[in-house]
């Protein structure tokens, strides 16, 4: 019996089997191809109309992914731009204001101590005796050192008074209306005027909008580097920041409410002035020598610091000396009056010495930068005395003409600083014999010098004369709303005071 072959790739004739190659090329074909095309291969079972729905379906989901992540991206940008422009801003000034308040609240513990929300006495407290004294207390700032001590007499007592009695939206509208008065210079860039045009005002003392209001187009022009097309730019600019018309009596009412009044330290002088030396106002002081007029200005470097009536809150001081006649040992004895810190006193007085008339109207530049940089911080300036220097730069008849023309320009730029920055002026005044009293029959020959040029620029004039011992006797001589009267005060040991009967 025949055996049965076993067939295999092997066998057979040589030209029917398959070649090697081939055999192994078949299997390399099948382990190249991948997982992603098989089943993109088994997909062809389906029917054409379904796998083209999947596509089209497969696209437009892509491409809505695309459109959605586009406008998402577009979305974010969108809203985060319209956060910052519209709502940042907002939260910016709330905080600002919050912090304003907490400022404000501060200031007033500083002022009051720290039961400032308890109005009227204390309850179980007894009323203080006169020169008695509650405890000792000192706070001071970094901007401005308030000399405020619970160690108080009853004169500062009746002064913080009224303080306590004010609230808080009373003081925060008042704060309001202090910041009108510092309008910046720079706000001109606003309106086309360039850095270095403003900076050459700020050079000569302009520093605040209302200062180009008050300044002459012919003043300006001699500002070095403005021409007159400049000028005229910046004063249209300040005429676009400004209200330049008029207003009625009522709203300038309004604006005399921010008028705040410095105590002098005798309860009858301040009544006699309508509550003390006024601010926006020239208050000028005259008489002979040891009448008072730089012991006045000494008290008034003290009780400046101090807080008033009507919410006055305190500040610094500029005293520009003319005659050298400024001690610092001085205020400290006064401050002792007071019961406050001596280096807090001393620190928020600035000093200069005036050696001319040129180099005291210079001195008037610095005064409104200063006032400019540390806005509602300074209260009072003064100058002891207004005409010493003028009296010895000009001589005889033929230099009066121009001694007065300078007097005045010195004048008219001390009034617009009251007004720019609501300070108070204090000016004390020599005075001079008049030759043709005698033919008058007048009983005082002497008259304050300056003639009508200081008399027309002071808003307050007040006579001092002397008095028995160490009596001194002060005369409205001259007041656009207090009437002509006199009352009498004492210089002591602590400054002026009230007379001893």
């Amino acid at each position: 019996m025949a055996a049965v072959s076993v067939l295999s790739p092997d066998s057979g004739p040589a030209e029917t089997r398959p070649p090697q190659d081939d055999i192994e090329g078949d299997d390399d074909d099948d382990l190249d191809e991948t997982l992603l095309e098989r089943l993109w291969g088994l997909t062809e079972m389906f029917p054409d109309t379904l796998r083209s729905a999947a596509e089209v379906s497969a696209h437009c989901s892509l491409a809505l992914a695309k459109r959605v992540y586009s406008f998402s991206r577009t979305a974010l940008w969108i809203g985060t731009t319209s956060f910052m422009i519209l709502v940042l801003p907002v939260v910016f000034e709330t905080e600002r204001l919050q912090l304003e308040q907490q400022q404000l609240q501060q200031q007033r513990q500083i002022l009051l101590g720290p039961n400032a929300g308890i109005s009227g006495v204390i309850p179980g407290m007894a009323p203080v005796a006169p020169g008695k004294a509650i405890g000792s207390f000192c706070v001071s700032d970094s901007n401005l050192h308030y000399p405020y001590l619970i160690n108080l007499t009853p004169f500062v007592l009746y002064s913080m008074k009224s303080v306590e009695d004010q609230v808080v939206e009373d003081e925060a509208g008042y704060q309001d209306d202090e910041e009108s008065f510092f309008q910046d210079i720079e706000l001109l860039q606003k309106y086309g005027i360039n850095m270095a045009d403003i900076k050459k005002l700020k050079s000569v003392g302009i520093c605040t909008v209302k200062g180009i209001q008050m300044t002459t187009r012919r003043a300006l022009c001699n500002v070095k580097g403005l021409s007159e097309a400049k000028v005229e730019k910046i004063k249209e600019a300040a005429g676009k920041l400004l209200m330049s018309g008029f207003q009625t009596a009522s709203e300038y009412s309004m604006k005399r409410k921010q008028v705040f009044h410095i105590t002098t330290g005798s309860l009858e002088f301040d009544k006699l002035l309508g509550g003390g030396i006024e601010s926006m106002a020239i208050t000028e002081a005259f008489g002979e020598f040891r009448t008072g007029k730089t012991q006045l200005s000494h008290t008034l470097c003290v009780t400046a610091q101090l807080p008033g009536e009507n919410g006055y809150t305190g500040g610094k001081v500029i005293f520009i000396d003319a005659e050298n006649t400024f001690r610092p040992d001085r205020l400290k004895d006064i401050a002792d009056r007071f019961n406050v810190d001596h280096e807090a006193v001393l620190d928020n007085v600035l000093y200069a010495r005036a050696y001319t008339s040129e180099h005291q109207m210079e001195l008037l530049d610095f005064v409104a930068a200063k006032f400019h940089e540390e806005g509602g911080v300074f209260k009072l300036l003064i100058i002891d005395s207004i005409m010493a220097l003028f009296r010895v730069d000009f001589s005889g008849r033929g230099e009066l003409a121009e001694r007065q023309q300078k007097l005045a320009q010195m004048l008219s730029r001390l009034q617009k600083i009251s007004e720019e920055y609501n300070v108070a002026v204090f000016v004390t005044n020599q005075m001079t014999a008049d030759p043709g009293a005698g033919m008058t029959f007048q009983a005082d020959p002497k008259k304050p010098i300056g003639g009508h040029i200081l008399a027309h620029a002071s808003t307050t004039r007040i006579s001092l004369r002397k008095g028995r011992g160490e009596m001194r006797i002060a005369k409205i001589f001259d007041s656009p709303d207090m009437p002509e009267n006199e009352a009498t005060f004492a210089i002591t040991a602590g400054g002026v005071a009230d007379a001893k009967e």
